[in-house]
């Protein structure tokens, strides 16, 4: 079950958002966020995923690369939190499955936008996309803390085909908050963040301190939770040292990945306190 306790300690923190972006609780200001508008901004390279209509085809003509324009223009937050409920997310050898733990942090997110005055929209993934629409006031966080508790981990996970469909449902720049063990192949996850590279992301890793620490030896049977295929493998030091190797290179993979689109990646163990690891994130 979900812990509400660390929401209170929230009170003390807020989300580091740009200034300058209000939603529509506080009133339309001018940002400086990109995106097609009245006021030009500047150029910037294209990239895949970049709208062909804001390709500058004069410098084009002129130097044979494609720049695409930005602009100032009047934006509204709003804060999307998308949390992975697929099969992976419900392993956990303490009393906090990362399912519990993920959702402790989107209920965090979804906390503050509240206390903030932001719109929210909390949706789950697994082998479809679930969808709130955002609504306002306090029993919110109640109706989506009871969805939470009763919402099973389960089921493969169509992260890049959900978090597609997704973005097409956003028409204003965002913040984009998305909670997943991210145990996927990390050029998945970079193609994910080219696409939403327009907005604020934020990337939460869960892990189980299993997965962070792999303090095991001997003989195991190890069960899929997403495909329930069964490997039998003998644990030593020298393998559980190449699993700390290659976990580390993953999240390192992330890491450069945020980093090449302006995006925040941060990983936590669920025997981690969530308040702390709000205080890590927003401070």
């Amino acid at each position: 079950m979900i812990d509400l306790s660390f929401l209170r300690q929230l009170d003390k923190l807020s989300i580091i958002i740009n200034k300058r972006i209000t939603s529509n609780f506080a009133g339309d200001h001018q940002t400086n966020a990109a995106g097609r508008g009245m006021l030009f901004k500047d150029h910037s390279i294209y990239t895949p995923g970049d709208d062909f209509r804001t390709i500058d085809w004069k410098v084009f003509a002129r130097t044979d690369k494609l720049f695409v324009k930005s602009y100032e223009e009047e934006r509204n937050l709003q804060v999307h939190i998308v949390v992975d409920f697929s099969g992976s997310m419900g392993f956990g050898i303490g009393k906090t499955k990362k399912s519990d733990y993920a959702s402790m942090i989107g209920l965090g997110y979804a906390y503050m936008a509240l206390k903030n005055n932001e719109k929210f929209v909390l949706s789950t993934f697994a082998e479809k996309l679930e969808m709130f629409k955002p609504k306002k006031g306090k029993k919110q966080i109640l109706t989506i803390l009871d969805y939470l508790n009763n919402r099973k981990p389960q089921g493969t996970s169509n992260f890049s085909l959900s978090l597609g469909k997704y973005k097409q449902l956003i028409n204003t720049r965002s913040m984009i908050v998305i909670v997943s063990d991210f145990l996927y192949d990390a050029e998945q996850i970079k193609s994910v963040l080219y696409r939403y590279k327009q907005h604020d992301i934020i990337l939460v890793q869960v892990l189980d301190k299993i997965e962070t620490d792999l303090d095991l030896e001997g003989d195991f049977k190890l069960v899929d939770s997403e495909t329930k295929d069964h490997m039998r493998t003998f644990i030593t030091p020298y393998s559980r040292q190449k699993y700390l190797e290659q976990l580390k290179e993953h999240k390192a993979e992330i890491k450069n990945a945020c980093d090449e689109v302006g995006a925040k990646f941060f990983s936590f163990s669920t025997n981690y306190p969530v308040f702390d690891a709000f205080y890590e994130m927003l401070r």
